[in-house]
C-alpha cells in the first residue's frame, strides 16, 4: 500500500505537467495572435487581450481536462486519442466563440479566435507526436534527436535514453520478410517489428490486391500487388520469409495463396492476431502453419445452444475419455457445466493427464470422476453405472490401430465388439437416456479387421432402436494429431532429419481437427432420435504425398533434397484410400450441412445375436485366422485390402484428388 501512492502522485505529476505545458503554449498562442498580431479590423486593448487569454484557457484546457486528456499515457496514444484531443479543442473554442458572441467589448473577430484555437491545436498534437516518435524510435542515434531527449529532460523531467546497442538485433542480422495484407493488421505487424529494436524481422515489403495501395508505400515500405511477388521479385529484396497477415482469409484463399508462394522458396508464417476488432483482447503471435491450415480446413464452432443446453446439468460418462477423441470430449462437455463429467478408460495415464487439465481449470467448479476399467470386465462396469448412474453415454473406447488389429484379431474382437455390446447393454440396465457410439470411415466396406469391427460395433447399436435408451452412432475419418497419426509420425521423421516413410505414394485420406469431429459428435449425440448412423462431412480427401512435401517445406527445408521420401509398402488391411462418407443420394440431411444419416436398415436383435455366437465361438478357439473368417461371415461388406486396391483407380476418391490436382 505504502509503494502505490507514490507511483499515483508521479501519474498526477505527469498529468499536471501536461496540462501546464499545454497552457503555457496555449497563452504563448494567445500573446502572439492577440498582441502581435491584432485584429485587422479592431485594435485590441490591454484588457481584451487579457480577458480573451484567460477566457482561452479556461474554455480550452478545462474541456481538455472534462474530456479526460491528460489522464492518458500520451507515449502509447493512436488516432483515437488524437481525435478526442481534437474534439476537446473544437468543443473548447466554441463554448468560446459563444461567450464571445455574448459578452459585450471583447473585441475578438471570430476568424481570429479560430485561428488562435487552430494554432493551438496544431502545436499541442504536434508536441505530443514528437514525444511519441523519441519513445517509438528511440534506436535513432543523431544531435537533433539527443538534442529534443535533452530539451524534453529539463522540461519534463523525463528521460529518454536510446536503446543500447547490446539490446537490439544487428539489421543485417535480421530476417527479411514479405507482409501478405496491407490492412490494419498488417501495418499493426510491420510497425511493432519497425519500433522494436529487439526484433528479429525487418518488415520490407507489403503485398496486397488492393489497387489503391499498390505502387505506394506505408511507413516506407512499398506495396507490391500479388501478381508482382515473384521469386525474382521477392528476391531483389531479399525476402527470406512471407508473413500471412490476413485475419480473416477463408480455407480455400489460404490455400490458394500457399500454393502460390511456396514455389518462391520462402519460408511461410502466419501472424496471428485473434480480434483485430477488441485490440486488448488480442492475442498476437508469429508462428509456422499448423496442422489444420496445412490441410486448409475452415475451422468452425458446431456447438449450438441447443447442443450445449441438452448436456448441460446432466451426468455424463465418456468410455475411453483418456484418448485423442475422448479427452477433447472431456474438454468440450466440461465447458456445458454438467452436473458430473465420468471418465472411463482402461490406460490411467490418460485419464489421468485429461483429469490434471481439467482440474487446473475449473477447480471445484467441475465434479469430475475418472473410473479405471475395461469395458470387457461387464462387473466393474456394472459397479460403474451403479455408483454414478450416468444419463449420457459417449462411447470412444476401443482398439484402433490397423496394423496391429490385424495381428491381434482375438482381442480386436473382444475389446471392440464385446466391449461395446458390455457397455450397450450396461446402459439400457442402468436406464441411460442417450448413448452415442463413435464409429470410423474404416467400417464403409471395410478391408481391416478393424474396420470390420466397428462396423460389427455399428450394426449392434442399430439393432437397439426401439429401447428405452436412445441408440446412434457416429461416423468420421482420421482426425489431426491423434495418438498413432500420420502427422505426428511425419513431424517426427522430419525433426531426426528423414526419411519420411509412406506405405505408398498414391494413398489419400480424409481428415478433421479433433475439436471439430468431437464437436459434431456432441451436436449429433444431441438430435439422435433413436438408432441413426450419423455421417460426418468430411470435406476433400488429401492425398498423403503432398501432406508430406508440405510439412517439409513449413519446416524450412525442401522435400528429396534436404528430407527423402520413402515408400515402404501397404502394411497389412491398408487400402490406398478411404470411401467417400458423404454420397448425398444414399443419405438424408439433418438440420446441420455437416451431419447427414445413413440409409441403413437396422437389424433384428434375433439377428445380431446369431452373428454374435459366430464370433464367440471364433474367439473361443484362439485362433486370429479363425476370427478373421468370422469377421467376413458377418460383416458381408467385409472385402480384402488387395481386391479393394486392384479397383482403386476407378474409385471416385482417386479420381476427385487426380482432378483436384489438375485444376491446381
Amino acid at each position: 500500500m505504502n509503494t502505490q501512492v507514490p507511483l499515483r502522485r508521479r501519474g498526477y505529476r505527469h498529468s499536471r505537467l501536461l496540462a501546464f505545458y499545454d497552457g503555457l503554449i496555449l497563452l504563448i498562442v494567445s500573446l502572439v495572435m492577440l498582441f502581435l498580431y491584432p485584429s485587422s479590423v479592431t485594435g485590441l486593448g490591454l484588457l481584451q487581450i487579457a480577458v480573451n487569454t484567460v477566457l482561452a484557457l479556461v474554455c480550452i484546457i478545462g474541456m481538455r481536462f472534462l474530456l479526460r486528456i491528460y489522464v492518458f499515457v500520451w507515449r502509447y496514444s493512436r488516432t483515437s486519442l488524437y481525435i478526442r484531443l481534437l474534439l476537446a479543442d473544437f468543443w473548447g473554442g466554441l463554448v468560446w466563440l459563444v461567450i464571445n458572441k455574448l459578452a459585450p467589448n471583447t473585441g475578438l473577430s471570430s476568424i481570429h479566435l479560430l485561428s488562435i484555437v487552430a494554432l493551438n491545436a496544431l502545436l499541442s498534437t504536434g508536441a505530443r507526436l514528437l514525444y511519441q516518435y523519441l519513445y517509438d524510435y528511440n534506436t535513432k542515434e543523431s544531435p537533433i534527436a539527443n538534442l529534443l531527449r535533452s530539451v524534453l529532460h529539463v522540461l519534463t523531467g523525463i528521460k529518454i535514453e536510446p536503446a543500447a546497442p547490446e539490446h537490439a538485433v544487428v539489421s543485417s542480422r535480421r530476417i527479411n520478410i514479405a507482409v501478405v495484407g496491407a490492412g490494419r493488421v498488417g501495418v499493426m505487424l510491420a510497425e511493432e517489428l519497425m519500433k522494436n529494436p529487439s526484433a528479429a524481422y525487418e518488415p520490407r515489403c507489403f503485398i496486397d490486391i488492393d489497387s489503391e495501395k499498390i505502387g505506394r508505400n506505408i511507413n516506407g515500405i512499398p506495396v507490391l500487388a500479388e501478381a508482382e511477388a515473384t521469386q525474382e521479385v521477392l528476391a531483389t529484396f531479399p525476402i527470406q520469409e512471407i508473413v500471412f497477415a490476413l485475419p480473416d482469409m477463408d480455407a480455400e484463399r489460404k490455400r490458394q495463396l500457399y500454393e502460390q508462394y511456396k514455389e518462391t522458396g520462402c519460408k511461410i508464417k502466419v501472424y496471428d492476431y485473434a480480434n483485430p476488432q477488441k485490440i486488448s483482447s488480442g492475442k498476437r503471435r508469429l508462428r509456422e502453419f499448423n496442422i489444420e491450415e496445412l490441410l486448409f480446413r475452415q475451422q468452425k464452432d458446431f456447438i449450438d445452444p441447443a447442443t450445449r443446453s441438452y448436456y448441460t446439468g446432466k451426468t455424463i460418462l465418456i468410455s475411453g475419455g483418456g484418448g485423442s477423441i475422448g479427452s477433447e470430449l472431456c474438454r468440450q462437455i466440461a465447458q456445458m457445466k454438467p452436473r458430473r463429467l465420468i471418465i472411463l478408460d482402461v490406460y490411467e495415464n490418460g485419464a489421468y493427464d485429461i483429469q490434471q487439465e481439467l482440474k487446473i481449470i475449473y477447480g471445484k467448479q467441475l465434479d469430475l470422476v475418472v473410473e479405471i476399467v475395461s469395458i470387457c470386465d461387464r462387473e466393474q462396469l456394472e459397479a460403474v453405472f451403479e455408483r454414478n448412474r450416468p444419463q449420457v453415454v459417449l462411447h470412444a473406447a476401443a482398439h484402433k490401430h490397423v496394423p496391429l488389429m490385424e495381428r491381434n484379431c482375438v482381442e480386436a474382437v473382444k475389446n471392440n465388439v464385446f466391449g461395446t455390446l458390455n457397455i450397450v447393454e450396461t446402459a439400457e440396465k442402468y436406464g441411460v437416456e442417450k448413448f452415442t457410439m463413435i464409429s470410423t470411415d474404416k467400417a464403409v466396406n471395410p478391408t481391416n479387421v478393424m474396420g470390420a469391427t466397428k462396423r460389427m460395433c455399428e450394426m449392434i447399436v442399430q439393432s437397439r432402436k426401439g429401447t428405452r435408451t436412445n441408440f446412434s452412432a457416429t461416423r468420421f475419418g482420421n482426425v489431426l494429431g491423434s495418438n498413432g497419426s500420420v502427422i505426428p509420425l511425419f513431424r517426427r521423421q522430419i525433426a531426426n532429419g528423414g526419411p519420411i516413410t509412406l506405405t505408398d505414394m498414391r494413398i489419400i485420406r480424409y481428415f478433421m481437427t479433433i475439436p471439430e469431429a468431437s464437436q459434431l459428435v456432441l451436436t449429433s449425440g444431441a438430435m439422435a432420435k433413436n438408432g441413426e448412423l450419423y455421417v460426418l462431412d468430411m470435406g476433400k480427401p488429401v492425398k498423403i504425398l503432398e501432406l508430406a512435401e508440405n510439412m517439409i517445406r513449413l519446416s524450412g527445408l525442401e522435400p528429396y533434397k534436404d528430407i527423402s521420401i520413402i515408400e515402404t509398402g501397404l502394411r497389412p488391411g491398408e487400402k490406398l484410400y478411404e470411401e467417400l462418407l458423404i454420397k448425398t443420394e444414399e443419405l438424408d440431411k439433418t438440420d446441420n450441412s455437416m451431419i447427414f444419416i445413413e440409409r441403413d436398415e437396422p437389424l433384428t436383435g434375433d439377428i445380431i445375436q446369431q452373428k454374435l455366437e459366430v464370433l464367440r465361438q471364433a474367439v473361443a478357439t484362439g485362433d486370429d485366422d479363425a476370427v478373421r473368417a468370422a469377421l467376413h461371415q458377418v460383416v458381408p461388406t467385409f472385402r480384402t485390402p488387395e481386391e479393394v486396391n486392384a479397383q482403386a483407380n476407378r474409385a471416385d476418391e482417386m479420381k476427385m484428388v487426380k482432378d483436384a490436382a489438375a485444376v491446381g
